[in-house]
């Protein structure tokens, strides 16, 4: 049987730049679907999160065939909080694609995930897409690119790296974008031409799998050498239990071998190989031996995990390490105490919130999880509100219930004994009217200004910020920008505390009984309040139901019903008209809620509480 030549690739990106739908193109244009099978757009977001946000979070692999070389593709996620997933799949590949939007350019997850690809000496294909935008600026996206990669100091060979032009969606790479310049990629009224990723007017990708081969050469044949094997992705099946995912550096894996497994301290212990599996197209296939330079999936070790190195008993070997950048924010995830508790989850108790958030630990190393000193409380650390909000929405999705504090951003020490803050780079776009008004509150909000400039109507305002200044600031903005502003931010490093930052300043209306809310109740309510329920939702006390228009919480009754009388008034007896209350996302309320609130989570519903439900006693601690 003769050897495919090996290469690995990891499409590279900042969120929205068309990562995923590349892929589709890839599988498309190789012959993976049958000509009568349908394709879903961004097939490789097969979970269900994924396709509902449009983004990606986890790391996929799938496998094309192009002129006797398998080419192993790796779809990595796009946003700052998954960097965990990024940092370990670039040592696992011969090089990556960088995709940037011709209109954009490059964005601040682009600088991190490039200087991951940088540092593992990587040579990267950078692909401009979305060249049939109206406003792509391509020579202008090409020239910052240069820039970004001077800036994170590539070496030499590494700026002399390949230019290509696509439109992702209509599965479309060229080496000049003039040759797209009569392509009919938009119908009679304007619009898009519908999304197809096997090409469009005899143009196709074939350019990209012909700068691929050329630009790197397939693995080395290392077969004969003894097996090195590094984990990098953890996955789980039902039926054959815990998978370890990763790259075959040196040797051949078999089913049924029996190898050592090496510790990253050095320590290991042998155990035997259950299937091993490699990938063909977007399906697992089971055989018997999988070459150097492949990327492979075995069963049969139930306490494998991230960094391990397999290799012979005979030959040990360890690759080193694999680190993870540190969490940089947390929360207290608790057992639901509310008077619902219960009613609508499956799984309640401290040791089912337990167990699950220790199975997350096995496939999501940039998670912490550590006992406080309650017995029903733990606190979760990860890399930004979007990583732990996506683990919570999950556990809800399972039947978990639990409450969850305000997030807290890692505070550490420096190296004279300084305290300091995770500080993030901001970058914003905003048409120019509203300019000022940001400006002013990341100003109130500790933010140090790095750039500004103008065109067209809009001002890109590049900001640095402290972590606890952007907590809860995200609705303000869309409410400040009308829904016309773009905001992305990634984490940059640690700094000297700024000192205190504005927390809401609004207060809670708060229900004073458990009942059913009425109309009558939520209208005199709703006067000096925005409503955060409907009529006939079901509250208890010290459950949040509005926003005060002034600082102070307010104790209402929301199911306090009209008095019955036999008096008639013209005009007293209007229907009653209640304006829209506000619903919340997860992130939203994450994001409203104060340090002596929650967020109570159940399959169902989500509420805002007090800590302490009983007015009494929240006097009462607030005296003491």
């Amino acid at each position: 049987m003769t050897k495919d030549k090996i290469i690995n690739i990891a499409v590279i990106a900042h969120v929205d730049a068309g990562k995923s739908t590349l892929v589709d193109a890839f599988l498309a244009q190789s012959g993976v679907f049958r000509d009568n099978e349908e394709m879903k757009d961004c097939v490789m977001d097969s979970n269900d999160l994924e396709r509902e946000r449009g983004i990606t979070i986890y790391s996929k692999n799938c496998s094309v065939m192009h002129n006797g070389y398998k080419i192993n593709i790796v779809d990595t996620p796009g946003h700052a909080d998954f960097s965990s997933e990024v940092e370990r799949i670039i040592k696992t590949v011969d090089t990556v694609i960088l995709l940037v939007d011709s209109s954009e350019g490059p964005m601040p997850q682009t600088r991190f995930v490039l200087s991951k690809a940088l540092e593992q000496n990587l040579n990267p294909i950078l692909l401009i897409n979305k060249i049939d935008k109206k406003d792509a600026r391509i020579d202008e996206v090409v020239d910052e690119v240069y820039e970004l990669f001077m800036d994170l100091e590539a070496n030499d060979t590494q700026l002399d790296f390949p230019i290509l032009y696509g439109i992702a969606r209509q599965g479309i790479v060229v080496r000049d974008p003039s040759e797209v310049d009569n392509l009919q990629v938009e119908a009679a009224d304007g619009t898009k031409i519908k999304k197809s990723a096997s090409g469009l007017g005899g143009l196709n990708i074939t350019p990209l799998f012909d700068t691929i081969i050329n630009h790197v050469e397939g693995y080395p044949d290392m077969d004969d050498e003894p097996l090195q094997l590094q984990i990098s992705t953890l996955g789980y099946d039902d039926y054959i239990g815990r998978l370890g995912v990763g790259r075959i550096y040196k040797g051949t894996i078999h089913q049924g071998e029996a190898i050592a497994v090496v510790k990253p301290d050095g320590s290991y212990a042998t155990a035997k190989i259950g299937q091993t599996f490699i990938y063909r197209g977007m399906k697992r296939v089971a055989v018997d031996e999988v070459r150097s330079g492949d990327i492979v999936v075995i069963s049969g070790i139930p306490d494998i995990t991230i960094g391990d190195t397999l290799c012979p008993e005979t030959a040990i070997n360890p690759l080193p390490s694999i680190s993870i950048e540190e969490p940089t924010l947390s929360m207290n995830f608790i057992v639901n105490t509310s008077p619902f508790a219960g009613k609508e989850g499956k799984y309640v108790t401290t040791r089912h919130i337990r167990d699950r958030l220790h199975k997350e630990l096995e496939v999501n190393v940039g998670l912490l999880v550590e006992d406080t000193g309650s017995t029903d409380s733990f606190k979760v650390s990860g890399r930004g509100e979007l990583h732990l909000s996506i683990l919570i929405e999950q556990m809800r999705r399972e039947g978990y219930e639990l409450a969850v504090s305000k997030p807290e951003v890692i505070y550490r020490k420096g190296d004279h004994g300084q305290k300091q803050e995770p500080v993030e780079e901001v970058v914003i776009e905003v048409p120019d009217e509203y300019a000022g008004t940001v400006i002013s509150d990341l100003n109130l909000r500790k933010g140090l200004m790095v750039s500004m400039e103008g065109k067209n109507g809009r001002s890109r305002i590049i900001y640095t910020v402290p972590t606890r200044g952007l907590l809860g600031y995200r609705s303000q903005f869309i409410n400040q920008t009308h829904g016309e502003g773009t905001m992305v931010q990634r984490f940059v490093g640690y700094e000297d505390y700024k000192g205190p930052v504005p927390e809401r300043t609004a207060g809670a209306i708060i229900a004073q009984e458990e009942g059913f809310s009425t109309p009558y109740a939520l209208n005199n309510v709703q006067e000096r309040a925005q409503l955060f329920i409907g009529p006939q939702t079901h509250v208890y006390e010290g459950m949040i139901v509005g926003q005060n228009s002034r600082t102070q919480d307010m104790i209402v009754n929301p199911c306090k019903a009209k008095k019955a009388t036999n008096t008639r008034a013209a005009g007293s007896d209007d229907a009653v008209k209640l304006s829209p209350h506000r619903i919340f996302t997860l992130e939203e309320a994450l994001e409203w809620i104060n340090d002596d609130e929650l967020v109570e989570i159940t399959p169902e519903d989500i509420r805002i509480r007090k800590k302490i439900l009983g007015e009494l006693e929240r006097r009462r601690s607030g005296r003491i």
